[in-house]
């Protein structure tokens, strides 16, 4: 959706989709804004509560299995297992994603591990195709005013033209950029906690092929699973960029992660807004 700013000021129930990868600042942006009169619509949230919850319950009981104790109790339906996913605690979607490698280190079987990214990937679709229904659900169910979509970092690997037609359609999308500082501040937090992550299957079969030739491994499970997510994560940061800013480019506006820094409210929100619509040419 592209606006002048005029039209940005007038419009009268305002919804935005965040793209930026994970830890630029959405998730804390549309905290700010929950406070006001925005609906936040986590992407990640829905993913596990809707289309991913059954998976990641199975995935649990799975593991809960292995223990004797906990089979004959779930065995014999003395206790039950569930999700206690939140907007600010989504674990259990990334622990069933998992970290591909030595089984003994946690990691997954490369079959087992190309299962699940498959999963996650439809999931992310379904829950992207569901914004235009919850922006309405937020006004006449809620009665919030506003609506943010803070979709995740891997909403640009979808190469699904439709959820962009339709996330365009629907939405004003914003792209926040790192800045170089912060592109190295992030690294070195993955680096510190390397955390499960989807990828493209074209780019984890370049990328892995290069990796185990790197360290001359002759099998996936002689993969330490941390150090490949570590090994991975700046190539997959770079690779993400070009992605962004072509939806940006042809959809939506840019702004920093230095001029995130800057919002402590929804004025202050509202006012970038208007600023990177003002610098966009129409």
């Amino acid at each position: 959706m592209r606006l002048t700013v005029e039209q940005f000021r007038a419009w009268e129930h305002k919804s935005i989709t965040l793209l930026g990868m994970s830890g630029v600042g959405k998730t804390y942006l549309a905290n700010i804004l929950r406070q006001e009169q925005w609906f936040h619509y986590s992407g990640d949230y829905r993913i596990g509560t809707r289309y991913l919850d059954e998976a990641i319950l199975d995935n649990i009981k799975t593991q809960a299995m292995q223990v004797p104790f906990l089979r004959d109790l779930l065995r014999s339906d003395s206790i039950y297992i569930r999700n206690n996913i939140s907007v600010d605690h989504l674990k259990p979607v990334s622990s069933f994603l998992g970290k591909l490698g030595n089984p003994e280190l946690g990691g997954l079987a490369l079959e087992e591990f190309k299962r699940r990214q498959k999963l996650h990937h439809v999931a992310e679709v379904a829950t992207m195709k569901d914004v235009p229904e919850f922006i309405q659900k937020a006004r006449t169910i809620y009665g919030y005013q506003h609506f943010i979509n803070d979709a995740g970092g891997s909403v640009c690997e979808l190469d699904n033209e439709e959820v962009s037609e339709l996330l365009a359609q629907h939405t004003l999308i914003l792209y926040i950029k790192a800045s170089k500082q912060d592109e190295q501040e992030l690294i070195r937090r993955a680096e510190l906690a390397p955390k499960p992550l989807y990828y493209r299957a074209e780019f984890l079969d370049e990328q892995l092929a290069t990796y185990m030739q790197e360290n001359k491994l002759a099998y996936v499970a002689q993969i330490d699973p941390d150090d490949f997510v570590r090994w991975m994560f700046p190539r997959l940061f770079y690779a993400r960029i070009p992605r962004y800013e072509q939806i940006a480019g042809r959809y939506g506006y840019t702004v920093t992660t230095e001029e995130m820094h800057a919002v402590k409210n929804e004025a202050d929100f509202l006012a970038l807004l208007e600023k990177a619509i003002a610098r966009q040419p129409q």
